[in-house]
């Protein structure tokens, strides 16, 4: 399993410096952004991979209950707040865990291994259901070759099956895996499911995808 991509976001710093150190104990946690900022959060949620996210409840600038509800599913949440009350309406929201400040090292080690424990049975059975022709198919992400925007459908393409379906290609981006990556404003492909990148296209299973230009540089990014 690849490493956590974790943000932290709290307004104390002395909060942030503590969970920052927590995080770098843990070997598959690697923490990818801390702010005081919530809004700078989502500014680079926007714009950048991660995939758990230690978030304060009681901000100023914006709630982290609010927080969650406008970043949704795309990421999961452990959330660290000093006031107990706050704790049933943190889990109507699906998250991780719920850490009570101040936090020590093994309960936050615990709600680590707890996200490790959910975002491997997320990969191992990652499937999502989508209706084609009048019917409801379930389809594993790890069948996917790549998925294309045609007009207001999206072509999910398997080795066999093509599934025509009534979506976007953002919609798909927040519901897939972190092996999937849009390499042009209308194609995602399943990186898994590569066989070889050249300068302007991708080939997987005798097709080939071309890759636009302002989508190259986050695809060499994620091969990395």
């Amino acid at each position: 399993m690849n490493k956590i991509k974790c943000i932290i976001v709290d307004d104390e710093p002395l909060a942030i410096s503590l969970l920052e150190q927590y995080v770098q104990k843990i070997p598959f946690l690697e923490l990818v952004f801390s702010t005081e900022n919530p809004i700078e959060a989502l500014e680079y949620i926007q714009n950048n991979d991660s995939d758990l996210i230690f978030l304060d409840i009681q901000m100023p600038e914006l709630t982290g209950i609010n927080f969650m509800k406008i970043v949704g599913a795309k990421q999961k949440y452990i959330l660290t707040t000093a006031y107990s009350e706050y704790a049933l309406e943190g889990y109507e929201h699906n998250i991780v865990d719920y850490l009570l400040k101040p936090v020590s090292f093994e309960r936050f080690l615990k709600s680590a291994m707890k996200a490790q424990e959910r975002f491997s049975f997320q990969e191992e059975d990652a499937h999502f259901f989508v209706k084609s022709s009048g019917q409801q198919h379930r389809i594993n992400f790890n069948e996917i070759l790549y998925i294309e925007s045609i007009k207001d459908y999206v072509n999910i393409r398997t080795a066999g099956e093509e599934y025509i379906v009534l979506d976007t290609l953002k919609s798909m981006e927040n519901q897939l895996s972190e092996s999937f990556v849009r390499i042009h404003k209308s194609f995602i492909v399943n990186l898994d499911k590569v066989k070889s990148i050249g300068a302007k296209k991708i080939s997987l299973h005798e097709l080939e995808i071309p890759i636009g230009d302002s989508y190259r540089a986050n695809l060499l990014d994620r091969l990395k």
